[in-house]
């Protein structure tokens, strides 16, 4: 399987540091040195399937196939607009995509790995040629703007990349589930209510714990990526570039440490878009294309963690 086109979009809407301190009891340099954020992108009233069209229609366009030639449209996403239908069927109808299947996946920050894994499936049995998959939140809708160890975190973005089925290319996966974690990371949005049950508990937001977070990815998340370069031809010192999700830059530098690579091989822009879920790594692996960082025939890892707790890790060739 090969990355043929890569897009993204980020709302316009900004919130810095300096712009927190004025809701919670933090700093520029609390925040910085925790986490490496200094600002981060949130919707100023567009609608995640607004996102989601943007970053779409932006990576066919530098796919240079026809709305035709797509097969499968995947959305990750755990901040849809609406219960149902996906997000993936408005991007159908958006693009005029007649002729694709079209469904979303909800596997948190790890969304955008598992949906590029379950594209390689249905490209593999022959069922389409080309696959665009998107990673698309709008997490402020869920973030608890009083509670500092989430909202200096979270923001909104989408980004997408379309593939096509490649027999020659190597792709080597791992990904990986651990319901008993449930409750590490978790939004209990919709309240239960119904004709029999009447519920007044107002809509919920995001849950972290943090601390579980942290010891989870650093010993965890380094042993999944040996393992699926193991699992390849190639050793950890062919790969180009390490594309993690962005979630905390101090996490990223340490899993970095802990494989015994330097952090310029680990692209980062935390800094300018915070920790955007199902969005991150599709978004920086658009501005990775964008700026021409990758030749044909580069290796790169793509690897992501989150709620669930779920994980998961790519090797592709470029």
């Amino acid at each position: 399987m090969k990355v043929i086109g890569t897009g993204s979009y980020l709302p316009d809407c900004i919130i810095t540091n300096e712009a927190l301190t004025g809701m919670v009891d933090t700093s520029d340099e609390w925040i910085q040195s925790r986490t490496g954020i200094k600002e981060r992108r949130v919707s100023c009233g567009e609608e995640n399937t607004q996102f989601a069209i943007k970053a779409a229609r932006r990576a066919v366009e530098n796919s240079g196939l026809k709305p035709d030639d797509i097969g499968i449209i995947i959305v990750a996403t755990a901040t849809s607009d609406y219960v149902t239908p996906s997000v993936a069927c408005f991007v159908q109808e958006a693009l005029n995509i007649p002729k694709a299947i079209a469904f979303d996946i909800n596997a948190a920050c790890a969304g955008f790995v598992y949906a590029l894994n379950t594209a390689y499936c249905y490209l593999n049995s022959g069922m389409a040629e080309n696959a665009l998959i998107i990673g698309s939140e709008t997490l402020s809708k869920i973030t608890d703007y009083s509670d500092r160890g989430t909202c200096v975190l979270f923001a909104d973005a989408s980004g997408a990349v379309v593939v096509r089925r490649k027999s020659k290319h190597e792709f080597v996966s791992e990904l990986g589930a651990d319901g008993t974690k449930n409750q590490v990371i978790h939004c209990k949005q919709r309240p239960i209510s119904n004709c029999i049950i009447k519920n007044e508990c107002r809509i919920d937001y995001l849950h972290m714990n943090g601390r579980e977070v942290y010891k989870f990815v650093v010993k965890e998340i380094p042993a999944l990526i040996t393992r699926v370069i193991e699992k390849s031809d190639i050793k950890i010192g062919d790969v180009k570039y390490f594309i993690l999700h962005q979630a905390n830059k101090r996490m990223n530098e340490i899993i970095a440490k802990n494989l015994g690579l330097s952090f310029d091989k680990f692209p980062c822009n935390l800094e300018r878009t915070g920790n955007t879920s199902a969005a991150s790594v599709p978004v920086l692996l658009d501005e990775v294309n964008r700026k021409g960082m990758l030749s044909r025939g580069d290796y790169i890892v793509i690897c992501s963690f989150g709620a669930g707790m779920t994980w998961g890790a790519s090797l592709l060739r470029w």
